[in-house]
């Protein structure tokens, strides 16, 4: 038994998004191609076809802006089929579609994202995520940074908790060339040479994939709960305004959030959920301790 973490980021820009955050959705071997052809039956239904087909993807920054929100609000809500048809006209129509063409699409987008996130659920998906205000101190060294040692330790908690030592295969959106090799050597160096990172290998395989995120629905799925969780999600200690129309999709994000309780230090039932808000992104080495 294995189960793939596909890994996706939001905010790494450091412009606009309120958040910095990694996020990992977790899906078992065995449910994978099952959830795969789910969300493509649903992406069908939505939008009449293939939205992902040319250059379009299936991004939050594409389907839950601002501006979708505002088309999706334009009319009453238009009922399906007549909604897939008409949203599949303004894709196809593209700057000459009508006002009726695109309210379907940003109603569309909406309802895919919801029912998108309802089918993770219901294959069992469980979402992880390191979420980092703009402001954080931000790594020198060349070490791991703190939002994926934190991303791979609530992941192996799960893989513990899961019984029968499964086999943890971590999936990452494909960096630049130069960026994906940094990322390679920093992960081998943490699962290598940390006492922390050599424990957590037996479970989490330390060499990464690297894919085409248009190309993987995992990595999709991964986008969009970065997304929500940047703009939508606020838990303690996040102070920064969510964008209120965001609140249902964050909840359903919310839902798939991991618990598991641990021995640390001299408390010997400390709660973990897999969302890890950090203040710091340096590596604990970095900042004067140890690893």
């Amino acid at each position: 038994m294995s189960y793939f973490l596909f890994v996706d980021e939001s905010g790494q820009d450091r412009k606009e998004s309120p958040y910095e955050v990694l996020a990992g959705v977790a899906i078992e071997d065995r449910d994978l191609w099952n959830l795969i052809a789910a969300l493509h039956a649903t992406e069908e239904q939505h939008f009449g076809g293939r939205y992902s087909q040319g250059i379009r993807e299936l991004k939050g920054a594409n389907l839950l802006t601002r501006k979708s929100f505002r088309m999706a609000a334009q009319l009453p809500p238009i009922p399906q089929p007549e909604r897939s048809r008409l949203a599949r006209a303004c894709l196809d129509t593209g700057d000459l579609a009508n006002r009726e063409q695109l309210t379907a699409l940003g109603q569309a987008k909406l309802s895919f994202v919801r029912e998108v996130l309802v089918v993770a659920s219901r294959y069992r998906c469980k979402c992880f995520a390191s979420i980092t205000d703009q402001t954080a101190p931000r790594p020198t060294a060349n070490y791991l940074r703190k939002d994926y040692a934190y991303l791979f330790e609530r992941f192996f908690y799960f893989l513990e908790d899961e019984g029968s030592n499964p086999s943890g295969i971590v999936v990452f959106d494909e960096l630049e060339k130069t960026s994906s090799h940094i990322l390679l050597d920093q992960m081998h160096r943490y699962f290598r040479d940390t006492a922390k990172g050599w424990h957590r290998s037996s479970l989490i395989i330390p060499e990464p994939f690297f894919v085409h995120s248009d190309l993987t629905t995992g990595i999709q799925l991964a986008d969009l709960a970065a997304y929500i969780i940047s703009w939508g999600v606020r838990l303690g200690g996040m102070t920064r305004p969510a964008r209120p129309e965001l609140q249902e999709y964050a909840d359903l994000v919310c839902q798939m959030r991991y618990f598991s309780i641990r021995d640390i230090g001299d408390n010997p039932a400390f709660k973990i959920w897999s969302f890890a808000i950090l203040d710091d992104l340096r590596a604990r080495i970095e900042q004067g301790g140890i690893l």
